[in-house]
């Protein structure tokens, strides 16, 4: 059983330090003035699936951004595959949430300012 999380915390760092890197040359190239970060990534047992959490500042379109990166899930896939091709023989399919808890921080340091 340990050995199993060990393995799934091993592949979500990988996966998580290469999408870094796709979404920073990205940023270069399409989306300028924009920081997307991978905040945390989950695996599942079998290593099929990968949930990544991004969030993505300033959030002026955040919403907009999110969408465009579903539409190129695909793509950001194939080119994770190619990133991990001699540490994976299959690359999990992805699936990008929202991480909001930046925002939960904000509101919350507001909050407490006002008290």
């Amino acid at each position: 059983m340990n050995m199993e999380s060990n393995r799934q915390k091993k592949v979500a760092r990988l996966i998580q330090k290469d999408l870094s890197e796709i979404f920073l040359l990205k940023s270069k190239d399409h989306y300028q003035g924009i920081m997307i970060t991978i905040t945390h990534v989950l695996i599942s047992k079998d290593l099929s699936v990968a949930k990544v959490y991004l969030s993505i500042f300033p959030d002026a379109n955040k919403q907009n951004l999110f969408n465009e990166i579903n539409v190129q899930k695909n793509i950001i896939k194939h080119e994770l595959s190619f990133k991990m091709k001699h540490q994976m023989r299959k690359t999990p399919d992805l699936l990008f949430f929202l991480d909001n808890s930046l925002d939960h921080y904000e509101t919350i340091n507001h909050l407490l300012k006002d008290i």
